[in-house]
């Protein structure tokens, strides 16, 4: 693969990582709870301390998940420009939705955080909004693209709750 090839999808994929999470998992928050914290949800300040090891997870996560894209699957995660390969390694041998998972993770750290009611409404309509998208776009696409290998990995791999032994299909 010459350098071109890899330059093409990593300079894609960080472009969508700023456009696409960037905004959903950042901006919008953001914009929700301005980053104030409000007393902790039920008074229980341990759900803070979730909050803040939700984000980090989330953010590595989230860039493990872009950079196995460009590297790996040699495309990115916007539809405009997918992956040529099926991406079935790193994190994606424990669950089929790591890079949603981390986007969550990243706006219900913030939620904990900052317990913020709104930021925490935002996040279950945004699980629900991803959800329908997975079900109803990305995997009918993915079934025909690759076909077998897919059904496999689908079959193995849950879709959000991850398994507790990476998978090795």
């Amino acid at each position: 693969m010459t350098l071109r090839e890899r330059i093409s999808p990593g300079l894609g994929s960080i472009l969508f990582l700023i456009a696409a999470p960037g905004t959903v998992a950042g901006v919008v928050p953001w914009w929700i709870s301005r980053y104030q914290p409000g007393p902790p949800f039920l008074g229980f300040e341990p759900f803070r301390w979730l909050g803040l090891v939700l984000l980090p997870l989330g953010g590595v996560l989230l860039a493990e998940t872009f950079a196995r894209f460009a590297l790996v699957g040699r495309g990115t995660p916007a539809p405009i420009y997918p992956t040529e390969k099926l991406v079935v390694t790193g994190s994606y041998r424990f669950v089929r939705n790591p890079m949603y998972v981390a986007v969550l993770a990243l706006v219900f750290g913030q939620a904990l955080w900052f317990s913020d009611p709104g930021v925490l409404g935002y996040g279950l309509g945004l699980w629900l909004v991803v959800h329908l998208f997975v079900v109803g776009y990305e995997e009918p696409t993915l079934r025909r693209t690759f076909g077998a290998r897919y059904d496999a990995y689908r079959g193995a791999v849950r879709r959000w709750i991850p398994r507790l032994t990476p998978w090795r299909g």
